[in-house]
Formats: structure tokens, C-alpha cells, sequence
């Protein structure tokens, strides 16, 4: 396609309709990138589906992702069959006596790991789904939480995966001069409005003041009456090995000890976030410093033998197939999005509205949208910034402020698009359903968009 039109419209709205039908995220983006190779080019459909998925497969960020993903669900599947997930619990239950108290565990426990949105979603969820199932909280409000502590507390730490990866594009495009890439990201942190009010807004829910309604109303109501928490469980409700990597989950979880000891929890998890730290925000190279440190840590404990070690890391790498499937389903989705010209569509179609005072707005509706439509925050923001930031250079429009508003978007796709990688790990480590998750969390991200966009409106 040489032009963009509106026909690239057409596959994202395909996705999130099938989506929302089908509540099987990997088939509706599969279906949604077709789509676009259909209007591309009929006659080549499968060629063009066969090269597009195999470059995303060779491509070191996906590479990178199963890895990371993986290796995660081998840890956390340590954690929970050592006993000190388990651990965790019976400590966080002390100090837990109600629904409240146990979602502002969460909470705080997603602000304390802030390092990476991955590393917080998995960890956070995994650790705390057991405290909430016993006050009856639903699954699909402790994924809200966990989601809402990812992302926009990850933007908004200038020491976290997501700085490091945005402060590196803005020395690239010449947003920043070499070695400031930090110190120009931090002018912007008190104008990413959208994580400011997505922390702000999952307190107020926690806390009572604004109400649980639309689809989360009725996730707590069948909580409340006693839904068991495994029919929540089933990420994408698909194949039959994604059951068995859940039911492998499960039954580690069961055979895990009751006696479990505290710091067989902790000391891997402050290992992570040390490792990581000192590696230079590094998540892979955290991950395995960690695994080397706490492999033999557990075996000096004779906690299990070093071949049942590796059989649950096995199984719990075997329960993120789902998560991974999904991101990479929606990577090749976005590559389908890329070759319809969808970003050039949006922002030549906006640039009309793009004054120095309606800019910043702008722009977050347009990334978000972008964001929202493909599950790619990090991309959508690579590809955009060397057009925006000359176009807000043109107009006169204040940089930290339209960095803040590239930044706003990039979080609220990240959170509520339904395929996005953070809303996938966070029902993941939740055991929430995907579909689920993103439905019950979508009106309350979106309240917070929309004040987002007024407050963009008001501050430029």
C-alpha cells in the first residue's frame, strides 16, 4: 500500500470485535492480520503471513521476550513449589482482614517493584492471588491492580526498564543531548498525566471512593457468591495445552510445602531486583544471575532434588506458552499494521488539529489510539517521535509536554489494550482470564484518558 487510507482501520477493529466475540485473543489477532493481507495483496496472503511471521520469530525483541517471559515462570514455579510463595501468604494474611487491605498490598507491593513492568506484573500477581482469593476479591480486580502498577509506575521511575529504553530514543532522534537522556526524561514525569491518574484512580477504587461498576461489578459480585477462582483461571480458553500448563501450575502449587520458609520468597526477589539494577536495567541479565544464585540456594537447603528443579522450571516455562503466544500473535499483527500504513494514517489525518495549543492533546489521543489498536507501546513510540517531536518543534509546542503526552499514550496502550504484553502477564500472573481482564479494567482506564485529555488541553 503506497498511500495510507482508512482501509487500515479495517484490521484492528476486526481484532478487538473478535476479541470481545470470541474472548480468544491468539485467533482474533491471527484473523486481524489476515484481514490486512487481504486488503494488501489477495493474492498472496500466505506467502506474505509466512515471511511476516518468520521475521517477527527472528527478531531479537521477540527472542528476547520468550526468554524473559519463560525464565519468569520458571522462577515464579521455584517460588510456589518451595514453599515460599506460600510463605508470603500466611506472613501478607497477618496484616490482610479484608478485600481492602489485600488489594493495598498489591498495590504497594507493585509500587516497591518498580523496576519492570514484566518483572512487576508476574511477581505481584502470582504473590498475592492466594491473600485476595481468601477475601473473596475477583481475580479480575486483583489483574486491574497488578496492571495499573505496571506500566504507569514503571513510566513514572526514572530508574526502571521503560526510562532507560524512551531516554535512549530521545538521544537518537536528537531530543536529548548524549549522556542527558535521564535528565530530559525526568523534565517530563510531572506531565505523564496518565500515570499519575491511573495510580490515582486504582487507590480510589481500592479504597471505596470510586465504585465498582460495569464488568468488574459483576467479576466481584460472582467472587463474592463463591466462584471458584480455577474458572477464572484459563488465559486465552483455547488448546489444550495451555490447560495443562494452568493445571501444571496448580498442582505445583499443591504439592507445595506448608512449611515453606519467608525467605525462600524474599531472597530471590531482592536478588532480581538487585541483579537487575546493578546490570544496568538489564531484566535478562537479572534473571539469570538470579537463577544461578537461587538454584543452588534451594539446593544447600535440600528442598528438592536438582532434577526435580529443572522439572518445575520446565512447567512453569510451559505455563507463560500462552502469555508468549499472545504477544507474539500481536507483533505480527503489528508488522500487518505497519505495511497498511495505519500510523501514517492516524497522524496525517490528526496533523490538521496539531496547533501548539491543541498539540499535546492531540497526540495522546492519536498514540493512544495507535497504541490501543496494535499492543505496541514501545513501538508506537518508536516510529512516532521522529514526527512529532519536529512537528512540536515547528509549532512551538513545550517538549517536556509533548514528551509527557507520547509517554501518557504509550502507558494507556500498554494497560488497556486487550493484547498488549503488560495486560496479557498481568492476568497471567493474576490467573485471571485476558479477555476478562481487559473488558473489567477498560471503562476505569478510559475515565482516566479522558481526563488525561483535558488536562493536556488545559496545560499547553
Amino acid at each position: 500500500m503506497s498511500e495510507p487510507t482508512a482501509l487500515s482501520l479495517i484490521p484492528p477493529v476486526v481484532v478487538l470485535v473478535l476479541a470481545i466475540w470470541l474472548r480468544r485473543p491468539i485467533l482474533s489477532l491471527i484473523v486481524g492480520a489476515i484481514s490486512g493481507l487481504l486488503l494488501l495483496n489477495p493474492m498472496e496472503v500466505l506467502p506474505n503471513f509466512a515471511a511476516i511471521s518468520l521475521s517477527v520469530m527472528a527478531d531479537e525483541t521477540i527472542g528476547w521476550l520468550i526468554l524473559v517471559c519463560g525464565s519468569f515462570g520458571a522462577l515464579i514455579a521455584l517460588l510456589v513449589r518451595t514453599g515460599g510463595s506460600m510463605a508470603f501468604g500466611r506472613h501478607a494474611l497477618k496484616f490482610a482482614k479484608g478485600p481492602r487491605s489485600s488489594l493495598f498490598m498489591s498495590f504497594v507491593l507493585g509500587v516497591i517493584i518498580f523496576i519492570d513492568d514484566y518483572l512487576n506484573a508476574l511477581t505481584v500477581g502470582s504473590t498475592m492471588q492466594r491473600v485476595t482469593d481468601k477475601f473473596k476479591v475477583s481475580r479480575e480486580m486483583l489483574a486491574y491492580v497488578v496492571d495499573s502498577t505496571a506500566a504507569p509506575i514503571c513510566v513514572l521511575v526514572p530508574l526502571s526498564t521503560w526510562a532507560v529504553f524512551f531516554g535512549g530514543l530521545l538521544v537518537d532522534n536528537g531530543i536529548a543531548p548524549e549522556g542527558q537522556a535521564i535528565a530530559v526524561y525526568m523534565q517530563a514525569i510531572p506531565y505523564m498525566l496518565y500515570a499519575w491518574l491511573s495510580v490515582a484512580m486504582v487507590i480510589l477504587v481500592i479504597v471505596g471512593i470510586v465504585p465498582v461498576f460495569g464488568p468488574m461489578k459483576k467479576a466481584e459480585l460472582a467472587a463474592k457468591h463463591g466462584e471458584p477462582a480455577l474458572k477464572q483461571v484459563n488465559l486465552d480458553e483455547v488448546q489444550t495445552s495451555d490447560e495443562y500448563a494452568v493445571k501444571a501450575a496448580e498442582d505445583s502449587f499443591e504439592q507445595a510445602d506448608n512449611s515453606g520458609k519467608l525467605h525462600n520468597f524474599f531472597v530471590p526477589i531482592f536478588l532480581l531486583v538487585g541483579f537487575t539494577i546493578y546490570f544496568d536495567i538489564d531484566i535478562w541479565y537479572g534473571l539469570l544471575a538470579t537463577l544461578a544464585v537461587t538454584l543452588p540456594y534451594y539446593a544447600v537447603q535440600r528442598l528438592m532434588p536438582l532434577s526435580e528443579m529443572m522439572e518445575q522450571m520446565i512447567d512453569g516455562f510451559k505455563s507463560m506458552l500462552p502469555a508468549i503466544g499472545t504477544v507474539i500473535a500481536a507483533f505480527i499483527f503489528k508488522d500487518v499494521c505497519d505495511k497498511l500504513l495505519l500510523p501514517q494514517f492516524v497522524i496525517e489525518s490528526l496533523s490538521p488539529y496539531m496547533t501548539a495549543q491543541f498539540l499535546p492533546a492531540v497526540v495522546f489521543v492519536a498514540m493512544a489510539g495507535l497504541a490501543f489498536a496494535t499492543g505496541s507501546s514501545w513501538g508506537i513510540f518508536a516510529v512516532s517521535i521522529p514526527i512529532v517531536m519536529p512537528l512540536a518543534h515547528a509549532v512551538g509546542a513545550d517538549t517536556p509536554l509533548v514528551i509527557g503526552a507520547l509517554l501518557s499514550a504509550s502507558s494507556f496502550g500498554s494497560q488497556a489494550c486487550f493484547y498488549s504484553d503488560s495486560t496479557v502477564l498481568a492476568a497471567q500472573g493474576s490467573g485471571c482470564n485476558l479477555v476478562s481482564h481487559a473488558v473489567t479494567q477498560l471503562p476505569y482506564a478510559l475515565i482516566a484518558a479522558a481526563i488525561t485529555f483535558v488536562g493536556f488541553v488545559l496545560l499547553a
